[in-house]
C-alpha cells in the first residue's frame, strides 16, 4: 500500500508520468520492464498487467513476455493469442488502438469459463516501442478503468520496452556463465565459464548446441532436450540439473536456468540463461542428494507460492515425469493449486468440466486412489496399464505415483506424479518419493502458517497507518509507504502527523525491528503512545522519553527507532528529537540541502535512563523537511551516510511545488529489501498569524470580574467592537468560575484571535473533564455553566495537558 497523504487525486496522471520517467531512465536494468508494469498497479488500479509481443511469422502468435500482479490464470488469460483471432489483445494489436471491455463484454468471450473472477474489466493497448506488441491490464474495481486510469495505462504502454529487445537480443558480448541459443539454427553463444565447465576451449568449440549436448550423460539428455526445445518452453524461467562427462572421475553436475524470448522482425526466438557448477553439494548417491537439496530449498521457502516451484523442480525434472499436481486437503476436499505443466490441455478434461473451477476442487471420495493413499498414509505406485478412476487415468497412463503429504500427525494433502510412457519404479526411486513426501507436507504446513501471518500483518499494517494526513496551517505534508518484496513484506515502519494546539504540528517517523505480526502490533502501540503523549502537551524530549519507558515496560524483545520533529507554524521554528533514527534532511528555498546535525539518543526500548536531547531547527518559508526510515537510505551495498547524501541530492534537484511528485520520484528506484516509509512536509508559513494573550487568574473573590476585565481590554486592543463582546465575556466568566470552584492550584486564561474567530481556553491542574448535566431542576443552584458555554460557542471541548486539562471554546466575532 502506498499512502497518498495529502496529494490530490487529480495529479495522479502527472505523478505516473514522473514515476515512469524515473523508472524508464534505467534502460540497462533487467527489471526495467517489470518496474514499468508495476506502475500500472499503483496508478491505474490494475490487479494484473502484462506485455505480449508478436513472434515469427510462421506461428503468427502474440506471446506473453512479462507480467506483474496476481497470476494471469485467475482471469483466464492465456500465454499466447493468435494474431488473427478475436481476442482483445489481437484486436488492439491489429487496429493499433485501445480496447476497453467490461464484465458484460467479457462474459460473451471464449475465455469466460476460464475466469475465476467474472466481475472484472479488461484493457488492451498497443505499445509504442516498435515491436508491435500490446499491453493487457485487468481491474477488479467496480468502476473499471476511469478516464484518469486510462491515461495512466496509456503512459505505461508508451514507456514499455519489451524484454525481447534486451541485451542478449541486441548482440552484446556474453561473459561468464551466460548463453544464448538461437532456436531456428541451433547456434549457441556461450561465455568462457561455460566452456570451462564442459572442458572445452574457445578454439575447440564450433558454436553448435549439439556439440555441448554430446558431452552430457545420455540418461540426462531427454530432460535436457525438454528444456532446450522451444515447443516445450513457457514464459518464465526454467531450471534443470544435468551431468556432463569428464575425462576422469564421475560426471560433473551442472545447473541450467533458461528463459525463452520470442523472436520477431527477422530475429529468431532465443533461449537465454546461465549454466553454473552444481556439483559441490551433490554426494555420490543421487537420490540422497536430491532429498538434501529439496530439504534445503523447502527450508528457505516462505509462502505457498515458493513451495510449489521447489517441489516441481525437485521431483518432476529429475524423475523425467510428464506432469505433477500438488493437491491440498481442506475440509475433506482436494484443492489443486499447483499443476505442471500449467496448460489445461495437458490434464484430463474431467478436471475442467465436472468441478467448479478450472482445476480440481472435489471431495476426496470422488477420487478413491488418492483417498486410499491418504487413509493409509503411505505412497501408492500404479504402473502402466493399471485400471484407475477416470479422473486419474489420463494423469499417468505410463505410471502414476500418489504421495500422501504428512505433517504434524495429519495429512496435508497429496502429490500426484504421472508419466505418459511406461515407467519403471526402482527401489531407490520409491525411497526418494517417500522421503520427499514428508518434506513437502511439512513445508506446506509451514507455508500456510506463513501466509496466514502475512495476511494478519498486512491487515494490521493497513489499519494502523494513517488513512490520510491532516490539513496543516501554513504547510503541506505527504507520506508514502512501500513494503519489502521479500519475507512477510510488511513490518514495523510507520509515520504520523499530529496537529497540536496553538498551530503546533508534530511529525513522527519510526521503525520497529523485524517483519512480523509482533513488529506490526508494536508499531501500532508506539504510534498510539506517541500521539497520546504529544496530545498531553509534553515537549518533544518528554514525549520520546515516555515512549521509551512504555516500550521497556512492555517487556518485548523488539526495539524501535524514531524521529520526532515538533514545528511551530507561526514562528517557523522546530525541535527535533532522534532515538537511533536517521536525521531529517532539509531542502531550502534556494535548492540547497542539509542533513540536519541533530543530537540523538539510543533506540527506544534499550536503556532505562536514556536521554533524548532536543535540537533546534530553523525553517524558512519554502523549506521541505524529509523524514525517512533506513530502508530508503541503507542497503547491503550502500551505507546510511551515502544514502542520506543521495536523498539530499534527489531533493535538491526536485520541484517542491508538487510535493506528491517529489515523494513518488524518491521512491521510484528505492531498494525493496526492507520496508520504506517517507514523510515530507513543505513549510510555507502562515499568511495570517493569530493574536495571543494570556493571564494567570488570581484566586480572589472577584476573580471572575478580573478575568472579564482582562478579556475586555484585550479585545479592545485587538480592535473588536464592544457590542460583540458580550458572548465572550459570559463564556470567560463561566469557564473561570468552574475552574476556581471545582479545582485547586493554578488557573490560566488564554485568548487567541484569528480571522474574527476567538478561541478561549482555561487551563487548570485537575484531570477531571467537566460533565454536561442531562437535566436540571428549577431548584438546582449549579450545573448551568457548561450549558451556557455550549449555547454561546460554535464548538467546545477539553484536551489533556501536562498535569491537568484545558477547557476551550471558539466563538465567531462579527466585528
Amino acid at each position: 500500500m502506498v499512502s497518498q497523504g495529502a496529494a490530490g487525486r487529480g495529479a495522479r496522471t502527472v505523478r505516473a508520468e514522473v514515476a515512469l520517467k524515473t523508472v524508464a531512465a534505467d534502460s540497462r536494468s533487467p527489471e526495467r520492464t517489470r518496474r514499468v508494469l508495476e506502475q500500472a498497479l499503483v496508478f491505474a488500479g490494475a490487479s494484473f498487467v502484462a506485455v505480449y509481443t508478436p513472434d515469427d511469422d510462421r506461428e503468427r502468435l502474440l506471446r506473453l513476455v512479462e507480467s506483474a500482479g496476481v497470476p494471469r490464470t485467475v482471469y483466464g488469460l492465456r500465454e499466447s493469442y493468435p494474431r488473427d483471432g478475436h481476442s482483445p489483445a489481437a484486436e488492439a494489436y491489429r487496429a493499433r488502438r485501445p480496447v476497453w471491455l467490461g464484465p458484460e463484454d467479457l462474459a460473451d468471450g471464449a475465455d469466460a469459463r476460464r475466469m475465476a473472477s467474472r466481475d472484472v474489466h479488461l484493457a488492451a493497448l498497443p505499445v509504442s516501442d516498435g515491436t508491435g506488441g500490446c499491453l493487457l491490464a485487468v481491474s477488479e474495481s467496480p468502476d473499471g478503468f476511469g478516464p484518469e486510469e486510462r491515461d495512466c495505462l496509456e503512459l505505461v504502454a508508451g514507456a514499455v520496452a519489451c524484454p525481447a529487445r534486451a541485451a542478449v537480443e541486441q548482440g552484446e558480448e556474453l561473459r561468464g556463465t551466460a548463453f544464448a541459443l538461437a532456436m531456428d539454427t541451433g547456434r549457441v553463444e556461450v561465455g568462457d565459464a561455460i566452456l570451462d565447465l564442459f572442458g572445452l576451449t574457445r578454439e575447440e568449440f564450433d558454436g553448435r548446441v549439439e556439440t555441448l549436448l554430446g558431452l552430457t550423460v545420455p540418461e540426462d539428455l531427454p530432460s535436457l532436450m525438454s528444456v532446450v526445445e522451444a515447443d516445450h518452453m513457457t514464459i518464465g524461467e526454467r531450471e534443470l540439473e544435468f551431468r556432463v562427462l569428464q575425462p576422469t572421475g564421475p560426471p560433473r553436475w551442472l545447473r541450467l536456468r533458461g528463459r525463452l524470448l520470442p523472436g520477431g522482425e527477422g530475429r529468431p526466438a532465443r533461449l537465454v540463461g546461465t549454466v553454473a557448477d552444481a556439483s559441490s553439494p551433490r554426494s555420490g548417491i543421487t537420490d540422497v542428494a536430491r532429498v538434501q537439496r529439496l530439504a534445503a530449498t523447502l527450508a528457505t521457502a516462505g509462502p505457498v507460492r515458493d513451495v510449489s516451484p521447489a517441489v516441481v523442480a525437485a521431483l518432476r525434472v529429475p524423475l523425467r515425469a510428464d506432469r505433477i499436481a500438488l493437491a491440498e486437503l481442506e475440509n475433506g476436499r482436494l484443492v489443486v493449486p499447483v499443476l505442471d505443466p500449467p496448460e489445461a490441455e495437458a490434464w484430463p478434461e474431467l478436471w475442467q468440466t465436472e468441478w467448479r473451477t478450472e482445476w480440481p476442487d472435489a471431495p476426496v471420495r470422488a477420487m478413491p486412489t488418492p483417498a486410499a493413499a491418504l487413509r493409509e498414509g503411505r505412497a501408492q505406485i500404479w504402473p502402466a496399464g493399471t485400471a484407475l478412476e477416470p479422473a486419474l487415468a489420463e494423469v499417468g497412463p505410463g505410471g502414476l505415483a500418489v504421495l500422501p503429504l504428512p505433517a504434524g500427525g495429519r495429512m496435508a494433502g497429496a502429490c500426484l506424479i504421472g508419466w505418459d510412457t511406461p515407467h519403471d519404479f526402482g527401489p531407490d526411486e520409491r525411497t526418494l518419493l517417500t522421503a520427499s513426501a514428508g518434506l513437502v507436507g511439512q513445508a506446506l504446513t509451514r507455508a500456510h502458517a506463513f501466509d496466514a501471518e502475512h495476511e494478519l500483518v498486512g491487515m494490521l499494517q493497513r489499519q494502523l497507518l494513517p488513512r490520510r494526513l491532516p490539513q496543516l496551517p501554513g504547510a503541506v505534508a505527504v507520506a508514502r509507504y512501500l513494503p519489502a518484496t521479500a519475507g512477510l513484506e510488511v513490518g514495523g515502519d510507520w509515520y504520523d502527523v499530529i496537529p497540536l494546539p496553538d498551530n503546533q504540528v508534530a511529525l513522527v517517523i519510526g521503525d520497529v525491528q523485524g517483519h512480523s505480526t509482533a513488529a506490526a502490533t508494536l508499531m501500532g502501540q508506539m504510534r498510539t503512545a506517541l500521539r497520546a503523549y504529544a496530545a498531553e502537551g509534553h515537549p518533544p524530549d518528554v514525549v520520546v522519553s515516555h515512549a521509551n519507558r512504555l516500550l521497556l515496560e512492555l517487556e518485548t524483545d523488539l526495539f524501535a527507532t524514531c524521529a520526532y520533529v515538533q514545528v511551530d507554524m507561526e514562528a517557523g521554528t522546530a525541535w527535533c528529537v532522534r532515538a537511533g533514527h536517521p536525521p531529517p534532511v532539509l531542502r531550502y528555498p534556494d535548492g540547497s540541502t542539509d542533513i540536519a546535525e541533530t543530537e540523538g539518543g539510543p533506540p527506544l526500548g534499550v536503556l532505562t535512563q536514556a536521554e533524548f536531547p532536543m535540537t533546534p531547527l530553523r525553517l524558512q518559508p519554502g523549506t521541505v523537511v524529509a523524514l525517512t526510515t533506513d530502508g530508503l537510505v541503507e542497503t547491503a551495498q550502500c551505507d546510511i551516510d551515502t544514502g542520506l547524501r543521495r536523498l539530499a541530492h534527489a531533493l535538491a534537484v526536485s520541484d517542491p511545488s508538487h510535493l506528491g511528485l517529489v515523494a513518488d520520484a524518491l521512491l521510484a528506484n528505492a531498494p525493496r529489501s526492507d520496508d520504506v516509509a517517507l514523510l515530507l512536509m513543505r513549510y510555507d508559513g502562515m499568511a495570517v498569524r493569530p493574536l495571543r494573550e494570556g493571564w494567570t487568574v488570581w484566586r480572589v473573590p472577584e476573580a471572575a470580574r478580573h478575568a472579564r476585565r482582562f478579556t475586555r481590554r484585550t479585545l479592545l486592543a485587538w480592535g473588536v467592537r464592544p457590542d460583540v463582546m458580550d458572548p465572550a465575556l459570559l463564556v470567560v466568566s463561566e469557564l473561570v468560575t468552574n475552574a476556581l470552584v471545582h479545582t485547586d492550584g493554578r488557573v490560566r486564561l488564554d485568548l487567541t484571535l484569528i480571522n474574527h474567530r476567538l478561541r478561549i481556553a482555561v487551563t487548570d491542574s485537575s484531570p477531571r473533564t467537566p460533565v454536561k448535566p442531562t437535566s436540571l431542576g428549577w431548584e438546582a443552584t449549579g450545573g448551568r455553566g457548561i450549558l451556557l458555554v455550549e449555547a454561546m460557542a460554535e464548538s467546545w471541548g477539553t484536551v489533556p495537558v501536562s498535569g491537568g486539562k484545558q477547557v476551550w471554546c471558539e466563538l465567531q466575532l462579527d466585528g
